[in-house]
Parts: C-alpha cells; structure tokens; sequence
C-alpha cells in the first residue's frame, strides 16, 4: 500500500510515542529499513521504533485508522523481508529488548524485540538456559512464535514448549495476555502459529539449569562426505538427549583448526553440540572421534559464548528452505552429498542436516507443530554476494529438496523458509490444525491486518 500519510495525524502520534517514529528523509531512516537479507530493498512511509507497549498500541492504531499496511519488526533476520512494508508503517521492537531473569522460579521475561543474545547474556550468570536459534542474532520472538528450534532442541524441546505466557497487542490497538489459564486457545495458537494475531510485545520462558557446553566440531574433505554422513546417521539414532549439532558442507574458513588445503574451500563439517562438560562428552561422541578427521576443534565453553559462535554475517543475499524427512538410508545421504557441488562457494552458505529426536518427539502433541515428528531436516541455507548467482542459488536449494522428497514427512518448520506458497503454510501447520488456527485468527484479527508472514487466513 502506498497512502499518502496524513501529517497532522502523524504529529499527533509523535506528541505521544516515547520511541522514536521515521519517515522518508529522515537521517535515520535508511538504516532503519536495511534488514538482514540484502535482497529485500523497502521503503516503509512510517517505522514506528517502538519504546513501550503503549507505543506499539499507539502505532496499530494509527495505522489502522490510515488504512496503512503493517509490518511488524523483531529484533532478528526477517529474512522473507516480511518485516517491511511499502508505503505503510512498520512497528520495529528493537528498542524493546530488556530480559528479567528470576533465578528463583526459573523463568525469564523477554521483550518482544530482543535477540537470543539478550536472553543468552541475561541467563547465564544464573547458570541458567533455554532453547534459543543457532545464532546470537535471532529474534527472540519471531523465533518462539514459530516454533523455536535450536541447538539442544533434543535435551530441552522446542522454544515453544518453555513458553509460559505472552503479552500481545492485537489487531484493535488492545493488550491481551495468553497462558494456560488466560486465554488459552490463543496460547495454543501462538505455539507455531507466528505473527498472525497480534504483535508480541513480551514473552515470559522457562529456563534450565546449564552452564557450559562442549562443542566438538570435526572436518574433513567434501569426498568423504557420504561416508562420514552415514556414520552420523547411525551414531545419532542412538545418541543421549544431550546431543545435539548437525552435519554440513560449507565453505572452510581460515581458522588455526582448519587444514590449509581446506580454506575456503568446499570441507564437509559435524558439529557435536554437548549440554554438559568435556571428559563427558568425549566419552559418548568417541565413535565420531575415531572417523579420521582432518581438523577439529573441541572446547568447554559457556552456552551464551557457543550462542554466538557461529553467527550469520549481515550483508549477503538470502534465500533459505528445508525439507523434513522421515527417514535417510544410504540412497539419501548419497543424495545430500552430491547437491553440494551446487553451492555457490566461496560463501557463508551452508548445506545442512539436523537431528530431531529426544525431547522434540517427546513434546506436546497438541501444538500445531507436526514437523516436530520428523528425525532428520536438511536445512539448504544459501547467503551469497553477487546478484548474479541468485537463480543458481534459489534452484540449488529447492533441487535438495527434490532430491529428497521421496523421503519427505511433508511437514515444515516455517521459520526455515521464505515464501513457498499456501500449501507450504498449510503444511507447516497440517491441514486440522490451519483450520482451528483460522478460528483463532478471526477471533483477534478477523481483517487479516497482521498479514505479512507465513499467513493464517481468517476462518
């Protein structure tokens, strides 16, 4: 939508927000708009930097009253660039980012608009952890709201499955709360249901007693790729909850630990992520340690400083998918390993394997989360420069999950997409729980004003 914005109606909004609202020209403003995928280039005719929730109330009213198409913006990648808007107002969370921890209970509060960084930061002098992304720079809420799906997923199940309660501001401009006991069908929906109902202005999460992890991550030449995979597999079926990681082919970077013929060069990488300490987790990852590897790199180290360890850099072209598999025999590994070649390289992308299992496929059935039954995802996440590549990069990543679609549950974390198309939302729900997420839907935003995500149409 493209209205024009009307000014005395603008100052009003300004005489009343704590935050700081920008429009076109403003000196701010370019940076305001950049997010993480540097394919997505919008110009919102407001952002709305959020201070308060009264502020996010506020700016929902505003734009309503405007008729201006909302965006909502977290405090992480927005990589489907459903955080912008053209024309219409964007409500931007970054300035609401405190995390209040109480050790006591257990719990943590979190802004609408922090990042895995805050929270990871806040907890760990508690010696206390929750699920969060496989990077520092994810949003916290837009995380959650789709699921939450993170590296010790297999010990401590989803984000999703530590939430507690959820402040939200709603279609009308109204702040409700969701938990078990408050308005629990909305609870229910904001379990994988993402942006659709409301604006997330606080999450409050239960947390785990976990100091340090040790991370062991193990390379070798992209040949040997199928073999070492295929022991992966094996060593996985059977691994403790307390293993978590992936496999992966990426480009080498020029770390101490990493061979000279490798750098920047194609390498295929297991990653061993071990909620507990060294001596450990040497002990029940002994089998991958005897696989020949050509670089390793195994440390005890502080969850919140693995958090940010391997980190996504900012600037680069995105497009990501992931295809869950119910099974991967050999014919499928096999699979996997040849489509690296396709990889634009040298790149951050990556070409990954995930584990599920433990706690995962143990969790609340009742979530409208049927990805959560599926042990293995491959997760082709491209980032890459030059916009030439952009089709190869595209096609690389849906050709993964062609190859291996004879395996696929069907199901989808939505959060590891961009837009796929309805039935990729449909399926990323299954087709019962779309239909009482639609009810809910019209219930607190029959006019599908929060539309820019992985959309749930109004029943």
């Amino acid at each position: 939508m493209t209205n024009p914005i009307n000014q005395s109606r603008l100052n009003e909004l300004r005489q009343q927000f704590a935050g700081e609202i920008l429009v076109p020209g403003d000196p701010a403003y370019d940076d305001a708009r950049t997010i993480y995928n540097a394919m997505i280039d919008r110009r919102p005719g407001v952002i709305a930097q959020c201070d308060t929730v009264d502020d996010v109330a506020g700016a929902v009213r505003f734009a309503r009253e405007l008729d201006l198409e909302i965006a909502v913006r977290g405090g992480g990648h927005g990589v489907a660039g459903k955080a912008l808007t053209d024309g219409g107002l964007v409500v931007d969370l970054r300035r609401m980012s405190t995390v209040s921890v109480d050790p006591e209970a257990g719990t943590a509060t979190v802004a609408g608009g922090a990042t895995m960084s805050h929270l990871d930061r806040a907890t760990q002098p508690h010696g206390l952890m929750t699920t969060g992304g496989r990077v520092s720079t994810t949003g916290v809420g837009g995380f959650i709201l789709g699921g939450g799906s993170g590296w010790l997923e297999r010990k401590y199940g989803f984000a999703c499955d530590n939430l507690l309660s959820v402040e939200l501001v709603t279609a009308e401009g109204n702040v409700v709360r969701a938990s078990e006991d408050e308005n629990p069908e909305l609870f229910w929906a904001l379990h994988g249901g993402g942006g659709n109902f409301g604006v997330a202005t606080s999450f409050t999460l239960r947390l785990h007693s976990l100091s340090s992890v040790t991370v062991a991550l193990l390379m070798w030449p992209p040949d040997a790729g199928p073999d070492v995979l295929g022991a992966y597999r094996d060593f996985m079926v059977s691994a403790p909850d307390e293993v978590g990681g992936g496999a992966l082919f990426l480009t080498a970077p020029a770390e101490e630990f990493v061979p000279e013929k490798l750098v920047n060069k194609l390498a295929f990488v297991v990653l061993l992520v071990y909620a507990g300490s060294e001596q450990e987790a040497r002990q029940v990852i002994a089998p991958m340690l005897g696989l020949g590897h050509h670089g390793e790199m195994i440390e005890e180290m502080p969850y919140a400083d693995f958090q940010c360890m391997l980190d996504d850099p900012p600037g680069y072209r995105n497009y990501w998918s992931a295809e869950y598999l119910e099974a991967f025999p050999d014919d499928a590994v096999a699979r996997f390993c040849a489509r690296a070649r396709d990889m634009v390289v040298p790149s951050p992308s990556q070409h990954v394997l995930f584990p599920q299992g433990g706690a995962v496929e143990r969790g609340p059935v009742d979530y409208p989360l049927p990805w959560r039954h599926a042990p293995w995802v491959v997760h082709p996440f491209g980032l890459w420069e030059d916009p030439a590549d952009d089709e190869r990069a595209k096609r690389w990543a849906h050709d993964i999950r062609t190859d291996l679609k004879p395996w696929s549950s069907g199901a989808v974390y939505l959060n590891f997409i961009g837009d796929e198309g309805e039935d990729r939302v449909v399926a990323g729900f299954g087709k019962d729980n779309y239909a009482r997420l639609g009810r809910v839907k019209a219930q607190y935003d029959p006019d599908n004003v929060f539309h820019l995500n992985h959309n749930i149409k109004p029943a």
